[in-house]
């Protein structure tokens, strides 16, 4: 059976959003004007029109982040998003909102967002028995906890992460933003105070400070995920979407990254006979993608492989880049670099410590700093230095950087009184047009200007794999003629794909959401506490018709003043090499000497407290509880 591999990029706006087009992407996902997970990403239904009339040439899809949760006051307004957007051309919508499907909706796929907390096989079969066309996997699930997911409930699509940034709670069940900011990552606007400086302090049995055991480090920022090893992997356990995070982030990061994925998922696709792409057309680059040269603070499988390994970043949550050498020796204002060269203008990280380089020697590997004697009192030879910044790279992904081109067939017949121009694609669209008239055989060779006119196919999105003439004896017939037909072969041809795709977007049969809702359980699947993330009464009235009574206000609706906030696989413990269950080979230092955690720690963030009690009995996921009244 053939396996459809999608390769979903992000899209800070339309712009953005063609390049990953462009670049590779299968499908490309979007903010939504309002109501979207990351709410300094919207856009307006006309840049999103825009976007999926271009993806669709190639018949790649534009998919829409609605996936907040609503007040009762914004649901109408949702509802009437939705049937914008899909007149709109979008493909498909993501949500997180259950309410949603108490609306009128239109004939849309819905996908599950990684916000509903998708970890276990119940929980995704509830996705599907809702409605649901696909289901977007926790972050923190292994290959073989998703082809176990398949394997169950394998007539649902299953999408997975596979690079970008890491949010170290558990996706959906995170109050931490929300209890120390009141901005709620749960309605797109999340202040990300795991990024910040926190302090580590050992408790007593009565959950008292004792002693501080980690001053001011980044102890809950993770490095940005990279599954490029492992893609072939996920496919095989049968996922259908490879998405790539970040649609915050500017569009060279998304042409360099899409452009490598996609590189990387052809060649598997060329070694397994029953996969293919989901969209058509091939990619010719100007650059080699690299993914260090983009935005990252190292890399991390993160569990994709269910094991443990460091996946934390305590330095910085900035970028690191590139490694590109070791500091050598260090002079008043400048250094020698044992590495790689450099260009004028590159930035450099060395530890916390950022800077621009104003000029490289190549001949002498000399680097000489922006602020050069204030940098180089801070560098220590032998010290890791990390390119952030490739000018030269950067500035060549500031230009025109990649064409995408769909290969045809393309067949001329001839005889004296007609002409007939067949195009056809490798996904086997084909069109015939033809042209009658009298044709005079030739006194020359006519097929080289035969070829030569029908292959300028110039700024269309086709290119000629193949031209066939088939004719008794060479005629002469103008270029003009020839121009005119190929023309007409396009245009058509062009027409043609558009009927296509608006057919299988009328085809698509709209599940009965109110039904499903009446016809599933979802006692012990879906939580009846805050962690329902239920804001609006049609989500409760959800919850209700599946069995699930009394469901407690959404964090955002009604404070816990002390209660959990964050769920996480990412474990302190393991960090510090004390995990009892699995052993750490470079676990970080604690300054304050060599003491056990017990089963609590104390966090610290600005004045803000937090309990941070250890999974070890809760399949290694930790969870961190407020014990201050929260600012709301």
């Amino acid at each position: 059976m053939q396996q459809l591999v999608e390769l979903l990029a992000p899209a800070r706006n339309a712009e953005v959003g063609i390049e990953a087009f462009r670049h590779g992407a299968d499908a490309v996902y979007i903010g939504s004007p309002a109501f979207s997970a990351r709410a300094a990403a919207g856009n307006s239904v006309a840049d999103i029109e825009r976007l999926a009339s271009f993806g669709h040439q190639f018949s790649a899809k534009t998919i829409v982040a609605l996936n907040t949760i609503l007040t009762d006051q914004e649901l109408v307004e949702a509802e009437r998003l939705t049937w914008q957007l899909y007149e709109a051309g979008v493909d498909a919508l993501i949500i997180q909102d259950l309410g949603l499907l108490q609306m009128n909706l239109p004939p849309i796929e819905l996908h599950a967002s990684t916000q509903t907390d998708n970890r276990t096989i119940e929980k995704v079969r509830l996705m599907r028995d809702l409605g649901m066309t696909r289901v977007v996997m926790a972050r923190e699930l292994s290959v073989e906890q998703i082809r176990a997911i398949h394997q169950a409930v394998p007539d649902v699509e299953i999408e997975c992460f596979v690079h970008g940034a890491l949010c170290v709670c558990i996706s959906g069940q995170c109050y931490m933003s929300a209890a120390l900011t009141g901005r709620s990552a749960n309605r797109g606007e999340c202040a990300q105070p795991c990024r910040l400086p926190v302090d580590l302090y050992a408790v007593d049995s009565q959950g008292r400070e004792e002693r501080q055991l980690v001053h001011q480090k980044h102890l809950l920022s993770l490095r940005d995920m990279n599954r490029s090893a492992y893609i072939e992997q996920l496919i095989g356990a049968g996922v259908t979407s490879l998405k790539i995070e970040g649609r915050l982030k500017d569009v060279t990061y998304v042409k360099n990254v899409v452009a490598y994925y996609r590189k990387l998922i052809d060649s598997l696709i060329e070694k397994h006979e029953n996969w293919n792409s989901v969209s058509q057309g091939y990619c010719t680059y100007t650059f080699e993608p690299k993914l260090d040269k983009s935005f990252n603070r190292g890399f991390t499988p993160y569990f994709v492989d269910g094991k443990r390994e460091p996946m934390w970043n305590f330095v910085s949550p900035k970028s690191i880049g590139e490694y590109v050498g070791q500091i050598g020796r260090v002079s008043r204002d400048s250094f020698v670099l044992d590495g790689v060269p450099l260009n004028n203008g590159d930035g450099l990280a060395v530890g916390e410590l950022g800077f621009r380089v104003n000029r490289y020697d190549p001949a002498t590997r000399q680097c000489f700093p922006l602020e050069g004697v204030k940098i180089c009192q801070q560098l220590k030879q032998g010290s890791m230095a990390y390119r952030n910044l490739d000018v030269k790279f950067e500035q060549l992904l500031s230009k025109p950087s990649a064409k995408r081109k769909i290969p045809v067939d393309i067949i001329l017949q001839s005889t004296s009184e007609s002409l007939t121009l067949v195009m056809q694609t490798q996904a086997d669209d084909r069109v015939e047009v033809s042209i009658q008239g009298i044709f005079e055989p030739s006194q020359k060779p006519q097929e080289e200007n035969v070829k030569r006119q029908l292959s300028k196919l110039g700024d269309t999105i086709f290119d000629a794999d193949s031209i066939k003439w088939i004719r008794k004896n060479d005629l002469f017939i103008p270029s003009s003629v020839l121009a005119d037909l190929r023309r007409q072969a396009v245009t058509s041809l062009v027409e043609k794909r558009n009927k296509l795709l608006s057919t299988a977007r009328k085809d698509f049969l709209q599940p009965d959401y109110l039904n499903s809702i009446k016809t599933v359980n979802a006692k012990g699947v879906l939580p009846a506490s805050f962690l329902a993330n239920v804001l609006n009464e049609k989500a409760r009235k959800t919850y209700a018709e599946m069995g699930i009574l009394n469901v407690d206000n959404a964090f955002e609706k009604q404070p816990v003043k002390e209660g959990m906030v964050m769920q996480t696989r990412h474990c302190l413990k393991y960090a510090f090499g004390q995990c009892p269950k699995y052993a750490n080979p470079n676990p970080e230092k604690l300054p304050a000497g060599d003491i056990k955690f017990g089963s609590e720690t104390m966090l610290k963030i600005g004045n803000k407290k937090f309990i941070l009690k250890f999974g070890c009995k809760n399949d290694c996921i930790s969870e961190i509880f407020t014990i201050f009244a929260p600012k709301i």
